[in-house]
């Protein structure tokens, strides 16, 4: 093979690329000389914040990983991986596409959800679920609103078309996010654990595959694109946004789910951010080898692309495989029958270099383990610094706010808050029921349920996080996101399983974003493990800021919880609707006198500066294991978790399925707001028959559990302390049209 040695490149355009000086020097010291353009090109994307978490994976190394089910843990592949029983399990991640949503919603969009989806299906796992969690701006801003339709649409018909059910997600608006969305992708599939692909390159002499679309332009540098702020220049960025084709995906997946029938495989990818530079690179450390590519073999879309284009383009529904040498014709069959590339460019070597050759010429020579996350990479201990604010937002006294005098008039407001309104406009334009799997879509739950088809079981699965309270404090925020996740999912009639995460922040440099990251991983922490949900993966946004009035401000910290619990039977699965008339309403858990935080305070009243809200880990876990006995032991027939605008909003979504009402009475020494609109956590409503409640006093007396009689279910009428709150017709007709109207300029 013909050995060339291309120019050697500079300083400038190392820097230009997005790696630091210091950083071009350590490369050359790796590399015993210069690197050339294209291995400089290899490094910015690996090095990037994106690939190689350098800001952040010495404090995501310190999050619990070791669990009752796991069987791969983070970092191992692709995704996490649980135990579900009957020799199968579930396989699930969440991540983010926010840098390319913020350009171009629709794509952006639309292939972070074909993305997440790969890393589950590259595993031999077939996905059954999705969910996501969107962060946008301020709903009255035009260009929030064209992110808003763009990224919906985008998940709609990426997903439709690929043919797996969104069953559950969130949405939040404030004006931190105007900017810099965030669009967070979550997907789980089932896997039979005999069957798990490895992403690993083994055997020097096997052949090196890539299958599935050909390699174009679009996402050029994608990962160091998202690894720097969003500015007035970033619309020059619009090339590092891939472009989706669903069907093409769907194609993908039949053709790995077939071929991981097959004794062919030594290992698969996904090629994602950094493309073709990552799945090699990855692969080969992870198995200690090295590969020749050669990138002329690589079908490409463009004629003359040049050789950094080809290995750094993100181009989407692309795949790397390791074959076992002889059965070439049997992968090859297996595409050509999906019509779908499946080309051999290259084969493991036992040098643990990765060398790119173009036309015969050598192009790029670099060891692979000093690319990848946990190898060579560089690791850095940033500095932080407790803001200013957070002593200030400590100082807030709930004495100082004045009292409502019509509640019903703010009951009323806070259902038409976009945070609040039914995010129905949103989910109309999912399909929630392909694949038929999907157990909630008009059986409302705290989680999205999903029966395991030859099972007795299900899957229960939430994406949860409240980032103002995490803005407010960073480590009780994140523990109270990992709690209303579990307390979502033991809602839901769920056992809570495992974690994966994304973690959305400002910029790492900044020592206060650094603080808010580090505070939010403590949190994290001591929740998982309390809860005994361990982290299986994720992934880490840095560089989330927004222009508010001409100034660079961060976005919220907003540390995403994905979690999936086991219904171990699908006749426990709990509903959130009230059931009939006459039924007791329960409240389980705490009452504390706090609107901290609480939408009623920050947004109905405007009073932004207040700590987060009432939360005792040991009490929430308490709670919850009295929640999953009442659902166990069939004591009562709903639940639903108190949550974003407090019990009213509670009562409310418990009430509109059957278009019933309530009757409740109000705690005399407890403010009215705060027991109406607070969001101190550990709380849950139930309902239950008359003839139950003996029973159900005296489980709850075992557990050493505080439960409030509030009143009862009613047929249609709303009432608060003898006061007529009005009809349920009245508040679902708010509830469900608001957010529809705040999108469609309607009022």
């Amino acid at each position: 093979m013909k050995q060339t040695l291309q120019i050697e490149a500079t300083i400038d355009q190392a820097i230009e690329l997005g790696l630091r000086a210091d950083e071009f020097e350590m490369i050359k010291e790796i590399l015993g000389r210069t690197p050339n353009f294209t291995e400089t090109a290899i490094y910015s994307v690996m090095w990037s914040e994106h690939c190689s978490y350098k800001n952040s994976i010495l404090w995501l190394k310190t999050l619990p990983k070791d669990g009752p089910h796991m069987l791969i843990k983070a970092g191992e592949e692709n995704a996490g991986l649980v135990d579900i029983g009957g020799g199968l399990g579930c396989v699930f991640k969440i991540e983010s596409h926010n840098h390319p949503s913020a350009l171009e919603p629709y794509q952006g969009a639309a292939t972070g959800v074909g993305g997440i989806n790969r890393d589950i299906f590259t595993m031999g796992a077939r996905p059954i679920a999705q969910l996501n969690s969107l962060r946008f701006g301020d709903i009255k801003e035009a260009r929030t609103k064209w992110l808003v339709k763009g990224v919906v649409k985008g998940i709609g018909d990426y997903g439709n078309a690929f043919g797996i059910p969104i069953v559950g997600g969130e949405v939040f608006f404030d004006e931190c996010y105007n900017t810099n969305p965030l669009v967070n992708a979550f997907s789980a599939g089932i896997i039979d654990t005999k069957k798990i692909i490895s992403a690993t390159a083994k055997g020097p002499g096997n052949p090196v595959f890539i299958v599935g679309s050909s390699t174009g332009k679009d996402g050029i540098a994608g990962a160091a694109f998202a690894s720097k702020d969003i500015t007035e220049d970033s619309a020059n960025d619009l090339p590092s946004v891939q472009v989706g084709d669903p069907f093409m995906e769907k194609l993908l997946l039949e053709a790995t789910m077939e071929l991981a029938n097959t004794n062919a495989i030594v290992g698969m990818q996904d090629m994602g951010a950094a493309g073709i530079t990552c799945s090699t690179c990855e692969m080969s450390a992870a198995g200690n080898v090295g590969m020749e590519i050669y990138l002329d073999k690589v079908p490409t879309r463009q004629e003359n692309m040049l050789p950094y284009e080809i290995l750094l383009s993100e181009s989407q529904e692309r795949m790397l495989v390791v074959v076992k040498k002889g059965e070439e014709e049997t992968v090859k069959a297996i595409f050509d029958k999906w019509d779908l590339h499946a080309e051999e460019i290259g084969h493991v070597t036992d040098s643990g270099r990765i060398c790119y050759y173009m036309n015969g010429e050598l192009v790029g020579d670099v060891p692979a383990e000093s690319l990848v996350l946990g190898g060579g990479a560089p690791q850095y201990k940033r500095e932080f610094s407790e803001p200013a604010y957070y002593k200030e937002f400590k100082k807030f006294n709930i004495n100082k706010v004045q009292k409502p005098k019509d509640l019903k008039e703010v009951g009323f407001a806070l259902l038409g808050l976009p945070n609040i309104a039914s995010k129905k406009w949103i989910y109309e334009q999912y399909d929630s029921m392909v694949g038929t799997a999907t157990m909630t879509t008009n059986r409302p739950s705290d989680a999205g349920i999903v029966f395991i088809k030859g099972t007795e079981k299900g899957l229960s699965l939430t994406v949860d996080c409240n980032a103002r309270f995490v803005n407010a404090d960073p480590e009780i925020g994140t523990m109270i996101a990992v709690s209303e996740a579990a307390r979502n999912i033991v809602c839901s009639g769920g056992i809570p399983s495992a974690v994966t995460n994304c973690l959305n922040f400002g910029n790492p440099y900044n020592p206060e974003c650094y603080w808010q990251f580090v505070g939010a991983i403590k949190g994290m922490s001591a929740a998982c493990l309390k809860f005994e949900t361990p982290v299986t993966g994720g992934n880490v946004s840095f560089y989330n800021q927004s222009n508010i009035k001409g100034k660079e401000v961060p976005v919220f910290p907003t540390p995403t919880i994905g979690m999936i619990g086991i219904v171990p039977n699908i006749d426990n699965v709990m509903t959130l609707d009230f059931k009939k008339k006459g039924d007791l309403i329960f409240l389980v858990g705490d009452y504390t006198n706090d609107i901290s935080s609480s939408e009623y305070l920050a947004t109905y009243l405007g009073i932004k500066e207040s700590p987060a809200p009432y939360f005792n880990l040991e009490k929430e876990f308490k709670m919850q294991k009295a929640v999953q006995g009442l659902i166990e032991s069939k004591l009562i027939n709903a639940a639903h978790d108190v949550s974003d605008g407090g019990l009213y909003v509670t009562l409310v979504e418990m009430a509109i399925p059957q278009d019933l009402g309530f009757d409740i009475v109000t705690d005399a020494e407890i403010r009215e707001d705060s027991f109406l609109f607070g969001e101190g956590q550990g709380r849950v409503v139930v309902t239950l028959t008359e003839e139950m409640e003996s029973y159900f006093i005296e489980f709850m007396m075992k557990m050493n559990v505080n439960i409030t009689l509030l009143g009862h279910v009613t047929k249609g009428k709303m009432q608060v302390d003898e006061e007529h709150f009005g009809f349920i017709s009245e508040a679902k007709a708010i509830f469900q049209n608001a957010l529809g109207n705040m999108l469609d300029d309607k009022n």
